[in-house]
């Protein structure tokens, strides 16, 4: 059933144009909410997905450059029950019958 609409943004116009997902994985004892808590206020990140298994956590992030890229990875790492990260830059996305779409790296 539809639940919904959606809008398609262009976020190259919006000034981030590289689209990463960024692995966590945090020290045993962390609680799953502060997990989920570890990106919040970080206006370069869409969405903190909290999974069972290895890593904990999956961060998808739109940001400027490499460089902003690397500094949202330190600030989520800042806290302490980061243990490590991995990040994955998307080169191409396909969604449904729209046939691929690719970040423009162009502002």
């Amino acid at each position: 059933m539809i639940t919904g609409y959606t809008a398609r943004i262009d976020h190259a116009k919006l000034g981030r144009p590289i689209e990463a997902f960024t692995e966590l994985r945090f020290a045993g004892s962390t609680k799953v909410a502060d997990i989920a808590g570890v990106a919040r206020g970080l206006p370069e990140v869409d969405a903190v997905y909290t999974i069972a298994g290895d890593p904990d956590a999956l961060v998808h992030l739109r940001v400027r450059d490499v460089a902003d890229l690397t500094r949202v990875i330190d600030l989520m790492r800042r806290g302490g029950n980061v243990t490590g990260t991995k990040t994955l830059i998307v080169l191409e996305t396909e969604t449904g019958s729209d046939g691929p779409t690719r970040p423009s790296l162009r502002p």
